[in-house]
């Protein structure tokens, strides 16, 4: 599972970078807000990905930090946002813009993101507010695994590519840590998270 990808910038534009990375020419797909925070072409840089698979979908996003990556998990999470449609999201919000907005209820901001509707924006605020509230908290406890195992992110990643929710992967992990037992391999531990996730 690819977590991130170091490199050198080769092209970007509006929606879209390419990354060259040991002569392999990587096309990820980005927000305007990711875009603005990207060096000079010919710069290097290293950026946080998410590879969607789904039939014959094979998409590489990336992102400016990951604040941005945890909203575009819990925004796909969503019933009637995809993917593009998150991007389109965290184009028009950043991270803290989209939570303030969605705790608050705020349904004219939200329908006023092209693509979002009213049913969308109202689903959105129904499903993700208690999410936004929590997620400070999630992205700490994060940051403080991240520190003892490199593979909780790759973990993570690999669960959520597999139709799992971005909080159920890091439940099923916590659940792990608790037990002294998230340790192995990186398909040993998605394994033992498995385990959790399907009883």
């Amino acid at each position: 599972m690819i977590d991130h990808l170091n490199g050198i910038v080769k092209r970007k534009s509006e929606g879209v970078l390419i990354l060259d990375v040991n002569g392999l020419g990587y096309k990820l797909l980005i927000s305007n807000n990711c875009l603005n925070t990207l060096p000079l072409v010919g710069k290097k840089v290293e950026i946080l990905v998410f590879l969607y698979v789904r039939e014959n979908i094979l998409d590489l996003y990336a992102f400016k930090d990951r604040n941005e990556r945890e909203s575009f998990f819990l925004l796909i999470s969503v019933n009637g946002i995809g993917p593009k449609l998150a991007l389109v999201i965290l184009s028009k919000l950043d991270p803290l813009e989209l939570k303030k907005h969605i705790i608050d209820g705020s349904l004219s901001s939200l329908t006023a993101i092209n693509g979002v509707g009213l049913k969308t924006a109202k689903r959105m605020i129904i499903e993700l507010k208690e999410k936004f509230i929590s997620i400070d908290d999630a992205l700490g406890i994060d940051d403080e695994i991240q520190k003892n195992n490199p593979l909780y992110e790759n973990v993570t990643s690999a669960l959520v590519s597999l139709g799992f929710k971005k909080h159920q992967a890091v439940n099923a992990c916590e659940k792990l840590i608790k037990k002294d037992d998230f340790n192995g391999s990186l398909e040993q531990i998605i394994k033992k998270a498995l385990k959790y996730l399907m009883n």
